[in-house]
Order: C-alpha cells, then sequence, then structure tokens
C-alpha cells in the first residue's frame, strides 16, 4: 500500500506556538495569511490570561465563578466557598482575553463590590498589553523609547563603604571619571549615590550627603550626554541635585521615608524609582518573611504609585523595582525574578538590579569580585521577563548582555547573515 504525503507521520510538521501578547498571535496570523478583519476577531480568543484576586467577598466569589463560567472560562476558589464556612477567598479567573473581558463587562452590573473587581481586571488585562508597546519616558531634555530596548543604567557610588565598589570613586573627581568610563562603556543612565544602602547599613547625615553628591552632579551635568539619576530617599539631596540639573530619582524607600520627596519629584516634573523595600538597610535583612512575596511587593508597588500619584506625580514618570536584596532571602530574590513578568501587571516601566549581589554570592559560592557571570545571567533573564532599566556595575559586559537578549526577545538588533 502506499502512502500520500498528507499520510506519512508529521507530514503536517504540527508544534506549538508560544503566544505571550495578543501581538505574538496576531504576528502568527499574518504569516500564515489571515485577513487583518478576521485577525481583529479572532486574536482576543487566542490568548489566555490568569489573574489572581486577593480577598474577593463569599458572595463576589461565587458570582465571579458563575459569570466566568458563562463566558467560557473558570473561576478557582478556596474549597471552603463549597461549604459556606469563609467570609473571603482569593480568586484565580483564567481564560482568553476575550472571555475575561466579557465576564468583567457582566461582573459591573453586579452587586457586592464586582463594579471595583471588574475595573480592576480590566486594568490588568489593559497594562499587559500596554507594556508590549512602544513607550516614552520623557526626563527633562532627554528621551527614553521604552518597549525598543533595555537601558543600562550605571552605577557611581560616591561613598567609602557600598558594598561592591566603597571608596574607589569616593572623591569628585574619582566619581566623575567613572561617569565618563561608563557611559564610554554603554551605560544609558547614570546613577549617583552618595549613601550606601548595603544590608546592615546606618545613615548618613543629609550634609555629608550632599556634600559627596553634588558636586559630582554639577561637574557631569553639562558635560555627559545622558540622563543623571540620584538615589537617594532624602526630599534635600533631591531637591539640590535636581536644582544642579538631575533628572530623576532613585528612592529605595518609596516615597515612605522623607514625606516631602514625593513634592519634590512633582514640582521638577522628573521620573521616579519606587523600589520596595521591608524594613530599613541597617535591619532589612533579619528574617524577613513573606506569606506571598510577589502578592505582597505588588501591593505595596500600588500604594507606592498611589502615593505618588496622590503627590502629584504623573503615573507617566513612575517606574518599579521590586527591590532585589532588599529584605529578602535568597529564595525570595529568584521567586522574583522568576516571576519579574508579573510586575507588568501594574503596566509601569521596571527596573531590575542585581549587579554583583549576595543572592548571586550565595548560589554559586563567590565574592563580590567574581559574580560578573552571574550577573549576566540575572540580567539576560529579567530582559526576557520584560525589564525596561537594568541597575548594573559592570556597563561594557553587562550592555552587551542585554543587547544580545534584546536581540532575542525584542528583535530588535540588525543581525549579520
Amino acid at each position: 500500500m502506499t502512502t500520500t504525503t498528507n499520510e506519512r507521520a508529521g507530514a503536517h510538521n504540527a508544534r506549538l506556538i508560544l503566544i505571550n501578547t495578543t501581538q505574538d498571535l496576531a504576528r502568527e496570523m499574518r504569516d500564515i495569511g489571515v485577513a487583518p478583519e478576521g485577525a481583529a476577531i479572532m486574536v482576543p480568543k487566542g490568548v489566555f490570561r490568569v489573574i489572581r484576586l486577593e480577598r474577593v467577598p463569599l458572595r463576589a466569589a461565587i458570582l465571579i465563578k458563575e459569570e466566568m463560567l458563562s463566558k467560557g472560562g473558570e473561576a478557582a476558589v478556596s474549597d471552603a466557598v463549597a461549604s459556606l464556612s469563609t467570609d473571603t477567598t482569593d480568586v484565580l479567573i483564567m481564560g482568553t482575553v476575550r472571555a475575561l473581558r466579557r465576564a468583567a463587562d457582566g461582573l459591573s452590573r453586579q452587586p457586592f463590590g464586582l463594579r471595583d473587581i471588574a475595573r480592576e481586571i480590566r486594568e490588568v488585562l489593559d497594562a499587559a498589553e500596554a507594556q508590549s508597546q512602544p513607550r516614552t519616558l520623557t526626563l527633562r531634555e532627554h528621551t527614553l523609547e521604552l518597549g525598543k530596548k533595555t537601558y543600562i543604567m550605571g552605577i557611581v557610588n560616591v561613598t567609602p563603604d557600598s558594598f561592591s565598589d566603597g571608596g574607589q570613586h569616593a572623591t569628585t573627581q574619582a566619581a566623575v571619571d567613572h561617569a565618563r568610563r561608563l557611559i564610554d562603556e554603554g551605560a544609558d543612565i547614570i546613577d549617583i549615590g552618595g549613601e550606601s544602602t548595603r544590608p546592615g547599613a546606618e545613615a548618613v547625615p543629609v550634609d555629608e550627603e550632599l556634600a559627596r553628591v553634588i558636586p559630582v552632579v554639577e561637574r557631569l551635568v553639562p558635560d555627559i550626554p545622558v540622563p543623571i539619576s540620584v538615589d537617594t530617599y532624602k526630599a534635600e539631596v533631591a531637591e539640590s541635585a535636581l536644582a544642579a540639573g538631575a533628572h530623576m530619582v532613585n528612592d529605595i524607600s518609596a516615597l515612605r521615608l522623607d514625606m516631602r520627596l514625593g513634592e519634590v519629584v512633582a514640582q521638577a516634573g522628573v521620573p521616579v524609582v519606587l523600589m520596595h523595600m521591608r524594613g530599613l538597610p541597617r535591619n532589612m535583612q533579619e528574617n524577613p518573611h513573606y506569606d506571598s512575596v510577589i502578592g505582597e511587593i505588588l501591593a505595596f508597588l500600588r500604594d507606592a504609585v498611589a502615593r505618588a500619584e496622590s503627590c502629584g506625580i504623573r503615573r507617566e514618570g513612575i517606574i518599579i523595582d521590586p527591590g532585589i536584596g532588599f529584605g529578602k532571602t535568597v529564595a525570595h530574590n529568584l521567586e522574583i525574578l522568576r516571576r519579574l513578568g508579573e510586575f507588568r501587571s501594574l503596566g509601569l516601566p521596571i527596573l531590575v538590579g542585581t549587579s554583583r549581589k549576595s543572592l548571586i554570592g550565595k548560589v554559586l559560592g563567590l565574592p563580590t569580585s567574581q559574580r560578573l557571570e552571574g550577573t549576566a545571567a540575572t540580567v539576560a533573564l529579567a530582559v526576557a521577563s520584560g525589564a525596561d532599566i537594568v541597575r548594573v556595575h559592570d556597563v561594557r559586559y553587562m550592555a552587551r548582555v542585554a543587547r544580545m537578549a534584546d536581540a532575542i526577545v525584542r528583535g530588535g538588533a540588525a543581525c549579520a547573515d
């Protein structure tokens, strides 16, 4: 018996297609010649999402379950819901983008707080789509086109006691020379800090931090082609640095430690990085514990964003940082990196700082001076998960890592045949 081509095993080359965004599916449809009108109808039906909702009242959870089932999706709830033995439950809603949006429409007409839940569902779906679209971050006269590449933030520590390079650039001239060298190596942003935030570090007096940071900013602003970020949580330091021409504030406290800092940033109209940290640098590593590390950090950052907006800071000028190494164990840090894409739920640019940190030393058993490869691995995976900015010491090498990762993930680099 003779078999035809179509009867042979594998004749149709069946394979799984990895779809993370609606743009991915739209691309696949274009490749096979689907009409644009048909693609517009089918794309929302082909992208599957899972959204977690926390502390949902019992009656609302039951209605969510019914609504998701009626729209072709599903909702998972605690088994205590069936016996009506709980007042609240977390809920996992699962379905295509189309099913989830239709369910949100239905829930918005229901009681028991479901209108607010529907709004949150829509916001998460919108944020996921927005992250795959080009966006512009304005830093005074500079602009960064987010989504096109990963930007390199080079670290300049004007301190005697930073964990990695303390004392190497503690003078104004040394710091200025180092910043120029980092720009030559590929830095897109220079981040200047005058206080070590390593675990166990004590706070530096404002006058001392000003004396370290401001002369460096003043020297660099008229002389370099990239924006300058000031790494501080003190309003007075930020105010002086911005007056000297700095373009951005990188705040490890997410506006919690100096209530005036939000006002200073808002008045200057510059971007701000809001980072998650438990406690203070001097005590943040004392038995850090989370019941849900990703959920708790996301909730913290949502509150921080609301706090920033209440100060008058524009949402389009807010960057979030999950705070690798700030009040986390190695296991916490690895989980954050593994699930970094979940922070896209906020629809904001993501900054990641893993450079030379102790999690790398503990995983690989290496001192600070030998953590280059470990840093490279974390940077590449952060880029793959959607990081917009990576904060690093070894700019020359990490710029290459990011460029290669961008070529794979974003397809933006021209490659020779």
